[in-house]
């Protein structure tokens, strides 16, 4: 499993906990930068999915 896949799975969680925390305080800043978080995890989850269907993708035509 490539890297990206589980780095971004842990940003996209600790973004939703921030997003949760700004929500619950009534922190607007604090509660975009978990937003801004959680997606960024989700992109760098997609990259490393995209990262292991290449490697899957390779083993089969070699």
């Amino acid at each position: 499993m490539d890297h990206n896949r589980t780095e971004g799975t842990k940003r996209e969680i600790k973004g939703s906990l921030k997003e949760m925390a700004g929500k619950v305080t009534g922190n607007h800043a604090r509660e975009a930068a978990g937003k801004l978080e959680k997606n960024a995890g989700k992109v760098q989850k997609e990259l490393g999915k995209a990262a292991d269907e290449i490697r899957q993708d390779n083993k089969r035509h070699h």
